[in-house]
């Protein structure tokens, strides 16, 4: 027997939420934050929509790459990187195959997974976080013991989990870092993904997902061996892989961009000569990472931490915030530094040394970073 679930609850904490995501959010969700871009492009999009569907696949994936509608509203990008892995997740999302985000740290697969949801179903909070802990029943269904206790099993003691409401009214629900989830509770997804029904045992029933249904979910490459995907359960998603900025340009371009975000939200003046120390910050990074310097004459050794994208971003954005309350306003060299070394070093026998050897053999002998020298040899000692 199939059972629809009642969402009533639901709805009383979605509009719960909603009343505190608007201008007092510290991080409003994506479908929030955006909702005039998505407004816009719901008006513009005359193309076809798959079953629930709030865009179509090309609307979507503009609203992901960026772009300017014909009425001239601009789409600010979400996304930078190669906009034909933005279009295989958004096809994939439109089968009946799960879409699985790839990647090393820091690559914004969260991002991209909730940026997705948010312009598919225009809801992005059907989420499990994936962790060590996650039990069976934030993937399945739970119940309220009150209820349980007083009368039994019922349809009125069962609490949904996110993907079973997501079945249910057929939208995208979202699972964060499913590697870490423990494999037993990896594979109750098999049935959900494969026969779109989740069974409900203890009272004879059983859900079936309505047309719109699907699942993203991420993984991180560099926690593969925590909990490895069963080969059944890999079969059921269509993994897209993002990779980190593939040039230097692009991530300048990213952390300015999410960097110009974070603070408009936390009320931060704008730092409109902040540019050359958010390029400065991301060569770091970026050298360190690969191993070589930027003209490919020195070879590095690279330290423990991932120092992806995002630690850039929160980085600059540390920066910031001491620039704004005990500076000028505008974003030095003394102001990304300590932020740099707490990136960098994070085992502080091994990465010490390799920062140090850094600093004296690169950052010295640079033309034009001997503020940056200076601001860094303060605060290692």
């Amino acid at each position: 027997m199939t059972v629809p679930v009642t969402t009533a609850t639901t709805a009383t904490t979605t509009a719960a939420v909603g009343e505190t995501s608007g201008a007092e959010a510290l991080r409003p969700h994506a479908e929030d934050a955006f909702a005039d871009e998505l407004k816009a492009l719901a008006a513009a999009d005359d193309r076809p929509r798959p079953a629930r569907w709030r865009l179509s696949p090309w609307a979507v994936a503009t609203y992901l790459q960026g772009g300017t509608l014909p009425d001239g509203t601009v789409i600010t990008p979400k996304y930078v990187g190669p906009r034909r892995l933005i279009e295989v997740a958004v096809t994939t999302l439109a089968t009946d195959r799960a879409l699985l985000l790839l990647g090393v740290p820091g690559t914004a697969k969260t991002w991209v997974s909730e940026h997705l949801a948010a312009a598919v179903s225009g809801d992005s909070t059907l989420l499990v976080q994936g962790t060590a802990g996650t039990p069976e029943e934030a993937v399945r269904y739970g119940w309220n013991y009150a209820q349980l206790l007083a009368h039994g099993p019922s349809r009125d003691a069962l609490v949904p989990s996110p993907l079973m409401r997501a079945m249910s009214d057929g939208m995208t629900a979202r699972v964060e870092e499913l590697t870490r989830i423990p494999a037993d509770v990896q594979d109750s997804l098999i049935t959900i993904l494969s026969e779109k029904t989740l069974p409900i045992p203890e009272l004879g029933q059983e859900v079936q997902a309505v047309r719109g249904f699907n699942v993203i979910a991420t993984a991180n490459d560099r926690d593969r061996g925590v909990n490895e995907l069963s080969s059944a359960l890999r079969r059921r998603f269509n993994t897209v892989v993002l990779p980190l900025p593939a040039t230097p340009d692009a991530e300048v371009d990213i952390v300015s961009r999410r960097v110009d975000q974070i603070g408009r939200s936390l009320d931060l003046p704008a730092a409109p000569e902040g540019l050359a120390e958010i390029r400065r910050v991301v060569t770091v990074f970026r050298e360190l990472r690969d191993g070589v310097t930027t003209d490919g004459r020195t070879k590095l050794k690279s330290p423990s931490g991932t120092l992806s994208t995002a630690e850039a971003i929160s980085v600059v954005t540390n920066g910031l915030a001491l620039a704004a309350h005990f500076g000028d306003g505008i974003l030095r060299p003394g102001d990304v530094a300590a932020g740099i070394l707490g990136a960098v070093v994070r085992d502080p026998a091994a990465d010490r040394v390799v920062w140090q050897e850094y600093l004296e053999t690169v950052v010295r002998e640079r033309d034009g970073w001997k503020d940056f020298y200076r601001a860094c040899r303060e605060v290692s000692v």
